[in-house]
């Protein structure tokens, strides 16, 4: 079922390059005429009166979908992710709202053939289909050799999460922090060490240099100014924001039912940037819930490379924006989930600590993961930035350590 803009809206530049591969064809609908609240990553809409701002804000998050026709991954893998590439694509949305968060707010919406060359920009870069992009498909699914999966194997929530960790480092203009909490734990004080610290680049990593002269060869070329895209100082402050990454099991096949209330709970947190997960073997980016539905993006749509430097930008842009969203009973999500939180403060982070004690970890019922304030004295010691001195070649280091669990997620 899938809810939205009304497909009429949709330009038909978008018609024109859009495939669709999520079973049946696609049936537009709207939101349902319901009096239940609509929760969309901490924001609360009427489905009756807040029409148009549930739109919009939909509208305004950073779809990222199968491309094809971009250069072979690694030099000679293949040229577009379908098929394969869901999950990480799923990694990629979720990242994307938590940049969203960091540099333009959780408020910004997205307007239509007004693109400028600001933040925004430079966000959607992080992401474009090149080996150059911090956060490409390139460079994840390169990295995720790293985790043991091969280039064009199938990711599941947990790999993703490790993968964007260990990019994240890089991106000394978003200086993000992210932490994946591992065997459904969080430690309060592990995450505040890490914000609180600031990771070295290894001096044999030429990474940021190469791709720094070919952002301003690119923008110098194709006229856009803001050649500084991947260029930051790194922000010297006493907390770097945290993006939170809980992998969990719900259950064996399926999603065990006492956990469908806490779920639920998490999209109405300010501090939450949804889940990615999916039905059996399918990816998905869910960011809301209304009722006993959950709303997602689905990345399962293949257009053709987009060119983010090129003087026609602005039709490129109108593809990293759906129309349209679409719904699915809770009761069908599989049980491999990886739920994700931005905190730009401390403030935040321990509000949403306080909340989740009190809503999902609540001993009074079944608790989703664990939050606690100290480590476990039977773990092993707690590494903020684990060293990458066996840094080889770019964006590429061996993690001694494996959590990989995940079922494969994709359409067979």
């Amino acid at each position: 079922m899938a809810l939205g803009i009304n497909p009429n809206m949709m330009s038909a530049s978008i018609h024109s390059v859009l495939t669709y591969e999520s079973g049946g064809g696609l049936e537009y609908e709207d939101f349902p005429q319901t009096e239940d609240p609509v929760y969309i990553l901490g924001k609360c809409y009427s489905a009756l009166y807040d029409r148009e701002e549930l739109r919009n804000d939909i509208l305004s998050k950073i779809w990222l979908t199968y491309r094809k026709g971009f250069s072979p991954i690694g030099g000679t893998g293949p040229t577009t992710d379908a098929g394969w590439g869901c999950m990480l694509r799923c990694g990629q949305m979720i990242l994307a709202q938590a940049l969203v968060n960091r540099h333009l707010g959780r408020d910004w919406r997205w307007i239509h053939k007004n693109l400028s060359t600001g933040k925004y920009l430079d966000i959607l870069r992080l992401f474009q289909d090149v080996k150059g992009a911090y956060y490409s498909i390139h460079q994840i699914a390169s990295m995720g050799v790293s985790e043991g999966k091969s280039v064009g194997q199938w990711f599941g929530p947990n790999t993703v999460a490790q993968v964007l960790k260990k990019l994240s480092v890089y991106d000394e203009w978003s200086s993000l922090s992210i932490h994946v909490a591992l065997d459904n734990t969080v430690i309060i004080d592990d995450i505040k060490l890490m914000c609180k610290s600031h990771p070295n680049t290894p001096d044999d990593v030429v990474v940021n240099h190469t791709v720094d002269r070919r952002a301003k060869t690119i923008s110098k070329r194709s006229g856009v100014t803001n050649g500084d895209l991947y260029v930051g100082a790194t922000h010297k402050s006493s907390w770097r924001p945290l993006f939170l990454i809980v992998p969990l099991r719900l259950g064996l096949s399926e999603m065990n039912s006492v956990y469908v209330e806490s779920v639920k709970y998490t999209f109405t947190l300010p501090q939450s940037v949804g889940i990615i997960g999916g039905k059996p073997n399918h990816a998905h980016w869910f960011i809301g819930h209304v009722g006993d539905e959950l709303i997602y993006l689905d990345p399962h749509t293949t257009q053709p490379v987009a060119n983010l430097f090129s003087s026609d930008t602005k039709d490129n842009d109108e593809s990293y924006h759906c129309q349209f969203a679409s719904r699915m009973k809770i009761t069908l999500l599989d049980p491999s989930i990886a739920l994700g939180f931005y905190c730009g403060t401390e403030e935040d982070f321990d509000s949403l600590c306080r909340d989740l004690m009190l809503h999902v970890v609540n001993p009074r019922k079944t608790p989703m993961f664990e939050i606690h304030q100290t480590r476990p004295g039977h773990w092993p010691p707690f590494e903020p930035y684990p060293d990458q001195s066996g840094t080889k070649t770019e964006f590429t280091y061996v993690d001694e350590r494996h959590y990989d669990t995940d079922e494969e997620f994709e359409l067979l």
